[in-house]
């Protein structure tokens, strides 16, 4: 049976934010399923590519040889994770995927990457570089995502050490908060969200994130107000349009329910 990954899960697991995720969903580089509650559930191979997207991205490869190379790794991995791991790196204009010992190109292009994907006691984690380095905030966010399902502990006190580092950065807040909530600790992560937004990031996933939370916390009428503002700084947030949803008609407003479930399925991908 393959393993479903919460949308949580992902952001921890490959370091973007939820609004960096949306965008690669509509653009068609993954199609993750969806759960009982109508929550977004990603498969393996969907971590892979999007930690993959991620790295093309940052590299700044034209979006066509980047829809070519994910086209290419899906078509080629598991949906679970192989006991001896995969490793995905550059070789010279090449992205190359070895598994067991064999190797195969996904796609040539000038990739800038170089991550592994193991299991460690049976979870799925993205090892760090075996030469650590003295970090910013963006190498402290990355240890924290490489870590995360190997050494929470670990993976906490890296994500704190990126923000004390650049409270600018948005990323930590979103994956430590993230991370936090997975652990049962919402309260926690609401307060963090809180802090983000005090020093005035304005990003939706913010607001989404802490949504999120404030549900896991029973704190339903401050999660509508949180997925309003999200939806205002993004009209075309889907995920916040469907929760807000759901929020109303459990609230009986059904004509505010009704739009929104209007705008989440207006905002669906297109088929090809």
């Amino acid at each position: 049976m393959s393993t479903a990954y919460s949308l949580r899960e992902v952001q921890g697991l490959v370091g973007l934010s939820r609004a960096v995720i949306s965008g690669l969903m509509a653009a068609g580089f993954v199609a993750p399923g969806r759960g009982p509650r109508g929550e977004l559930r990603f498969a393996f191979a969907d971590l892979v590519l999007l930690r993959t997207a991620a790295a093309l991205q940052a590299a700044r490869i034209p979006p066509r040889k980047i829809v070519a190379a994910l086209a290419r790794l899906r078509a080629s991995l598991p949906n679970e994770c192989p006991l001896t791991g995969l490793r995905i790196t550059a070789t010279g204009s090449d992205v190359t995927v070895r598994d067991r010992g064999a190797a195969w190109v996904a796609e040539t292009g000038q990739l800038l990457l170089d991550f592994e994907v193991a299991q460690v006691d049976g979870a799925v984690a993205l090892l760090p570089s075996r030469t650590e380095e003295a970090f910013d905030a963006a190498g402290w966010l990355a240890q924290g995502t490489a870590l995360e399902a190997a050494s929470p502990q670990r993976a906490e006190a890296a994500y704190r050490r990126a923000i004390a580092a650049d409270p600018a950065c948005v990323d930590a807040f979103l994956s430590l908060g993230a991370m936090l909530c997975d652990g049962g600790r919402c309260a926690e992560a609401i307060e963090l969200y809180e802090r983000a937004l005090a020093l005035g990031h304005t990003a939706p996933s913010l607001w989404f994130n802490l949504a999120l939370a404030q549900e896991d916390e029973g704190r339903v009428t401050e999660a509508i107000h949180s997925y309003t503002r999200c939806i205002a700084g993004d009209e075309r947030f889907r995920d916040a349009h469907y929760n807000l949803a759901r929020l109303k008609e459990q609230m009986g407003d059904i004509q505010s329910a009704l739009r929104h479930l209007h705008a989440y399925r207006r905002l669906a991908p297109a088929l090809p």
